[in-house]
């Protein structure tokens, strides 16, 4: 079963890149999404965070192009981890890896 999807939405924060030991740009980056209704409580919009991964050229990408508030679409495949810790606890996680990732506002936009 394969599990793409596709996000729009901001970065919460600069992405995270590096290199693996074999020399693979990596890029860590989380998109916060906000959700169609508001909170009945406070009116106030909310959102959930998405952890993403790109790999290769598209970490590259990422890392150039991309900082904290743009607004990125991401294209990918969900993926699941889940583990027990040293405590017995088991903790369930999703990661979205990045096939590919675009614009979601124009430069104008995004520099007001």
């Amino acid at each position: 079963m394969i599990n793409s999807v596709i996000l729009m939405g901001r970065l919460t924060a600069d992405p995270d890149s590096g290199q693996t030991q074999s020399g693979i740009a990596y890029c860590r980056f989380t998109v916060a999404i906000d959700r169609k209704f508001t909170d009945k409580g406070t009116g106030q919009k909310e959102a959930d965070f998405i952890s993403c991964t790109a790999w290769g050229k598209t970490a590259e990408f990422v890392s150039k192009y991309f900082s904290k508030g743009k607004m990125i679409i991401v294209e990918g495949t969900l993926r699941h981890n889940n583990y027990t810790d040293s405590n017995g606890v088991k903790h369930y996680s999703y990661n979205v890896v990045a096939d590919s990732v675009s614009f979601g506002e124009s430069k104008s936009a995004s520099n007001p």
